[in-house]
């Protein structure tokens, strides 16, 4: 009987010592290829109950809930959104106040507008120019973060045409963004973002008709990670047989 309890706590320890021991990193990646957006939420919001908060630990959050903001997009639902980039943008400026992570700071910035242009696109005449303009400094602050050539080439690839948007132009910065991802191949393990943008550098290709690259890419998602669900269900399958 002792014997039996001695193991019930050891496997207690146990289970509590591994929950300890994973990360917010490997829980949004984890949520990431299997679609589990309450997980992605539940870490979000652990991670924001924090206090104090170092600024290593905004930064961090304000990617995660840039992510679950993007996906919130998607899904049209504003309201949850528009919650999370109010958190977000305080963040962004007590980061921006401090001049900690200038670079960082300035591509969230950019992105932050563009989600209010998405809710009302007829902020884009005014705010997408700013947008715009806050990727431009983060490549100009550090050349070699990726963010910033992401958040450049993704005002590319949604700005109309006629207002001088490019697909073309878009996939460059993309390109140059997986370049500097990959020059450290130890950023690129078990991070989200990394899968993120090679998931639109395969669909700037699609857009440009380019499908053999595009499918390229897709197994070269999978290759990384097969149970990436969202490639593996949804986007590659669209594209093979064309």
């Amino acid at each position: 009987m002792e014997r039996k309890i001695y193991l019930i706590v050891v496997w207690g320890v146990l289970c509590s010592l591994a929950s300890a021991v994973a990360s917010p990193k490997s829980d949004i990646y984890q949520a990431y290829v299997s679609n589990n957006m309450t997980l992605w939420k539940k870490t979000i919001d652990r991670m924001n109950l924090q206090n104090p908060k170092s600024d290593e630990l905004r930064i961090e959050l304000l990617n995660y809930q840039y992510g679950y903001i993007g996906w919130c997009m998607g899904k049209k639902r504003h309201k949850e959104a528009e919650s999370y980039i109010e958190l977000g943008q305080k963040s962004l400026q007590i980061l921006e106040k401090r001049g900690t992570y200038a670079s960082m700071v300035q591509a969230y910035k950019s992105a932050f507008y563009g989600f209010h242009i998405g809710i009302n696109l007829l902020k884009a005449p005014f705010i997408g120019p700013k947008s715009v303009a806050c990727a431009q400094l983060a490549m100009k602050e550090d050349p070699q973060n990726p963010y910033g050539f992401i958040q450049y080439a993704n005002a590319q690839f949604y700005m109309p045409s006629v207002f001088g948007g490019s697909k073309k132009s878009a996939l460059a910065y993309y390109r140059k963004a997986e370049l500097l991802m990959e020059s450290d191949r130890t950023k690129g393990m078990g991070d989200w973002n990394y899968l993120s943008l090679l998931a639109m550098i395969a669909k700037t290709y699609v857009e440009l008709k380019d499908i053999d690259r595009a499918k390229g890419y897709y197994e070269k998602i999978l290759h990384i990670e097969p149970d990436f669900l969202w490639v593996k269900n949804e986007l590659y399958p669209s594209v093979v047989g064309k």
